[in-house]
């Protein structure tokens, strides 16, 4: 893909039509690009996986809002809770929650 140097967009190609070459033509405004007669491979390097930093960690997740909801795993009767957009806007906002007993942790959503 090639895109336009004065205005951005991306570039059209057009056949080559009577004695004009192939070339690159802006639908916006009068840039052209003639393509050469051989063509330039470029060698791109391959993207390289990053390493997935977490959103939450446990200890920021412990400092959130807290809510009164009995734990499914030991029934304490707290836990930290966030929220997030999951689905579409016109669904509700999933709550993911998180035992607040510091020895259990475990992990819901509903």
């Amino acid at each position: 893909m090639e895109f336009c140097p004065t205005c951005g967009i991306m570039l059209q190609y057009e056949l080559p039509y009577m004695d004009r070459p192939s070339r690159f033509a802006c639908s916006s405004c009068p840039y052209v690009c003639n393509m050469e007669t051989r063509v330039k491979l470029k060698r791109k390097e391959p993207l390289g996986k990053k390493e997935i930093q977490p959103i939450f960690t446990q200890d920021s997740m412990m400092e959130g809002p807290q809510t009164e909801v009995t734990c499914p795993s030991c029934k304490f009767g707290k836990a930290v809770y966030h929220e997030l957009q999951t689905r579409s806007a016109d669904e509700p906002m999933t709550i993911f929650y998180m035992c607040a007993n510091r020895d259990c942790k475990h992990r819901w959503n509903e």
